[in-house]
């Protein structure tokens, strides 16, 4: 307990002192996430929506496929990205392997399943009744689509906060791809895991707390705007 003490002391006077290299990891963690959150959501919202409410012949088997891909193991993730971009890969003359690039394409590859799947689970459940108001209403495709998206938006936003929070907490695939390298690929969860197994428990205490800071901010937000959608109706 006293460790876990002193930890949280050291992590306090760390924040506070606003340590250069902290705030460094901070903000590339931030940008990263949001990036591939935000590539994410525009192949998955519309994924999930036209998948889950088109009538074809092998939709239990995609329903199938998207669930499965939900759960990717992260380390997996990371070795195929790894493969494709290391030297002796397909991709290797691009030079992108231990590079910001790599990471924000293996966050992609674990959140873009969450969101489209999510988005298939509720547009196959609700999603034909909208549809049919949306061809009553004279409206063509595109015009359906934007009505899924403007009647769905709240299963949108959980859909895309759960993906960042996949995305932001994410440490297998980031440091298979990333490396870990200071000033370039190292972001929060990889200076948790480096300090934790270098016995480093208040910078990596430190970190941990910002890690819970931003999942409250974005989870507050959240029950906010659910909170007021329910109000409006």
């Amino acid at each position: 307990m006293q460790t876990i003490g002193d930890g949280l002391v050291e992590a306090l006077k760390l924040l506070i002192s606003f340590d250069s290299e902290v705030y460094e990891i901070i903000c590339l963690s931030l940008a990263l996430s949001l990036t591939s959150t935000t590539l994410s959501a525009c192949l998955g919202i519309p994924m999930g929506l036209v998948l889950g409410v088109k009538d074809y012949r092998f939709k239990p088997q995609v329903s199938r496929l998207l669930y499965t891909c939900m759960s990717l193991p992260p380390v997996v993730v990371g070795l195929i990205v790894a493969i494709l971009l290391s030297r002796s890969g397909p991709l290797g003359s691009w030079q992108l392997m231990f590079t910001p690039f790599a990471m924000v394409v293996a966050q992609m590859l674990l959140v873009t399943p969450i969101i489209a799947g999510i988005l298939f689970n509720n547009a196959k459940q609700h999603g034909r009744q909208i549809k049919d108001f949306g061809r009553t209403m004279g409206a063509g495709r595109l015009g359906i689509l934007w009505l899924l998206v403007q009647e769905m938006r709240t299963t949108i936003l959980v859909a895309v906060v759960t993906g960042f929070g996949r995305a932001i907490s994410e440490v297998g695939a980031v440091m298979i791809v990333g490396g870990n390298i200071k000033h370039h690929t190292r972001v929060m969860t990889t200076y948790i895991a480096m300090n934790n197994s270098m016995g480093n428990y208040a910078a990596a205490i430190a970190m941990g707390m910002v890690l819970l800071i931003i999942s409250f901010v974005v989870n507050a937000v959240l029950y906010r705007f659910i909170e007021g959608e329910n109000d409006a109706h």
